[in-house]
This record gives structure tokens, C-alpha cells and sequence, in this order.
């Protein structure tokens, strides 16, 4: 071999390199590959409150990543949700790469220090049962309950790990949602005369840095809503994978899922999941889904979605049904 020869030689090399993942797909077939079993579904996977009820401090992942095929922990392809359970005087230690974490205290009282990227630990943020606060990017937290605690941990560190990126921007300052302000909003909707024919009765909880999306995050989306007794929310769906906990909810109260609508409003081919307190519930993407109370007794979830940058993206396309003044089933973009 002749020195003059190497250089070609390197650049075939080369060239044999740079098109060894090259791949050109028949449109037909990959175009969507959810339906050609490529893209796995996205299960209706439930999650039991035993999960945080005994055993040592510490958090529990609600993982779906087998299901999903993806690297977990992930509860959806975007989000991994958590149970963390505190005994009295204990502590617990979170930090994820993560742009967006929420907390939702289930039971219990304590107060979580926070620190992130160049910044001292915070003096802390006190909680309790209902109460709800998010944390930034760069976040690492001490949670430390007086209380026997439990509290529902979800953030988007799966969307990360996709996108094979580090969230290093805090968007927002950590922000704690209280359970009375919570509540005495809601209390408002449903005193209201012109709830009576709402699709729904709840609360999105805001940011005041996310004036265009009102949602809890630039990513994440939070609905606190109250499910009167005897009633039935007609069924709606949405593009985003919704994680759904249930706050509270006597015996009767469950939710029907199903791909179609029947022509009398109903779900067809309905799968039915019970609502157990302080249990979670995943509704997958597309599907239509109805809640339901058979009780005397309200009952409150708080779903908890991606929905913030599916709403940034203008993909989320949430649709309602109901039955029109001459009987026929009307789908349309409007919750009223």
C-alpha cells in the first residue's frame, strides 16, 4: 500500500461509518408505528395505595418502563410517577434531571428543604394533607415529616432521558399550592349557577410564569376536581397521558375507558377501574374516559399530565361529549 492510497482508504472507512444507521422505510408501514405493534400502547396501568401505606421511608417508582420499552423508571413515556412514604421524624432525599417536579401530600405534615443549581438550601416549604408544590429544574429536596407521610411524587425525567438532555434552566420558582385555597376555589365553581351543565367541576393549578398555558409547569398540568354524589361525568379524551390519583372516593366511584363512543354517549367496550383512596390510575392518550359516582358522598382526583407542553405544542386536543336537545351524541372542544 502506497502512502498516496491511505487517505482514500480512510474515506471510504469513513463514509461506511456514517451510513451504518441509515435505514429508508416503506411510508406505509412506518408512518404509524403504533399500530404496527413498533411503538408499544401505552398501558392503563393501576397502582395500589398498599404501595405506601407500610414499610421503610423512601419512594416507590410507579414503573411501566417494561411495558413501554423504554429505560425507567417511567409511568408514561414522559412522566414517572412515585408514592414516598415518611415515618415520623424521617427523612427522605429526592433529586432527578428533571425540568418539573410535583408534590402532592397525601397524608401527614412536614416540611421540605430545597437547593438548587448555585443556591443555598431554602428555609423550607411546610406542608400537609392537600396541600401541593412544585420545584424547578436543578432541584434537590429534604423531606422531612413530623407525621406519618405519604406524599404523590411525579416528574418528567423520562422526557429527558428521550430526549437525552439535562435540565439545567429553572422556568419557575418553587411554588406551594395550599389545600384551603385549593378547596375554597373549588367550593366557588360548584356554588356557581352556570356549573350546573359543566362537563366538569375543577381547578387547573396555575404558575404565574406560564400566563399562556395556566398550567403548574411549562410541562406539567394539574386538575384538583370534585365528582359530586350520584353523578356521571360524560366522557372526554385527550392527547396526553393522564396519571390519575384518587384524593378521596367512597365505594361506587370508578372510572370507564374505551376506544369509541356508542351512539347513546356511552363508552364502548369499556374497561372499569375502581377508585381506591390515595391509589393512581393511568388513562391512556386518545381514549375516551368517563367518571362515575354511584355514592352519596363527593369524591375528589387529581389527574396529573404532560398537558402543559401538549398544550405549548397545541397537540393536546381535548374533546367532550354529551347528548344533544335532539338526542344525538355531540363531540366538541368545549368543557361547557
Amino acid at each position: 500500500m502506497t502512502p498516496a492510497a491511505a487517505p482514500a482508504l480512510d474515506a471510504a472507512a469513513e463514509l461506511t461509518r456514517l451510513t451504518a444507521a441509515a435505514e429508508i422505510h416503506d411510508y406505509r408501514r412506518a408512518s404509524n408505528p403504533l399500530a404496527t405493534g413498533a411503538v408499544p400502547p401505552i398501558p392503563g396501568g393501576r397502582f395500589p395505595a398498599q404501595l405506601h401505606q407500610t414499610g421503610p421511608s423512601g419512594a416507590v417508582p410507579l414503573d411501566l418502563s417494561a411495558e413501554l420499552r423504554c429505560p425507567g423508571p417511567a409511568t408514561t413515556p414522559g412522566l414517572c410517577s412515585n408514592f414516598i412514604r415518611i415515618r415520623p421524624g424521617e427523612s427522605v432525599a429526592t433529586a432527578v434531571n428533571a425540568t418539573s417536579q410535583l408534590f402532592f401530600v397525601m397524608r401527614g405534615r412536614g416540611q421540605t428543604r430545597v437547593a438548587a443549581h448555585g443556591h443555598g438550601t431554602s428555609s423550607g416549604i411546610p406542608w400537609e394533607a392537600g396541600d401541593l408544590f412544585t420545584l424547578p429544574a436543578g432541584s434537590t429536596a429534604q423531606h422531612t415529616a413530623t407525621d406519618d407521610a405519604a406524599i404523590y411524587w411525579v416528574h418528567d425525567e423520562p422526557l429527558l432521558r428521550y430526549l437525552g438532555a439535562e435540565a439545567t434552566q429553572q422556568r419557575f420558582e418553587p411554588t406551594l399550592h395550599r389545600a384551603a385555597a385549593i378547596r375554597e376555589v373549588l367550593a366557588e365553581i360548584v356554588a356557581d349557577p352556570a356549573s350546573a351543565g359543566a362537563n366538569r367541576l375543577s381547578v387547573l393549578l396555575g404558575n404565574s410564569a406560564f400566563p399562556d398555558t395556566q398550567t403548574v409547569s411549562h410541562v406539567l398540568w394539574a386538575m384538583f376536581g370534585v365528582l359530586p354524589p350520584r353523578t356521571v361525568q360524560a366522557p372526554h379524551r385527550h392527547q396526553s397521558v393522564a396519571v390519575d390519583l384518587v384524593v378521596d372516593a367512597p365505594a361506587g366511584c370508578y372510572t370507564m375507558v374505551g376506544p369509541r363512543l356508542a351512539d347513546d354517549g356511552t363508552i364502548a367496550d369499556a374497561e372499569r377501574f375502581d377508585w381506591e383512596p390515595h391509589s393512581v390510575f393511568v388513562t391512556p392518550p386518545g381514549l375516551w374516559h368517563s367518571h362515575h359516582n354511584e355514592s352519596d358522598t363527593p369524591a375528589h382526583v387529581l389527574p396529573i399530565q404532560d398537558a402543559g407542553l401538549q398544550t405549548f405544542l397545541r397537540t393536546l386536543d381535548i374533546r367532550f361529549s354529551r347528548i344533544g336537545p335532539d338526542g344525538k351524541l355531540v363531540v366538541s372542544g368545549s368543557a361547557g
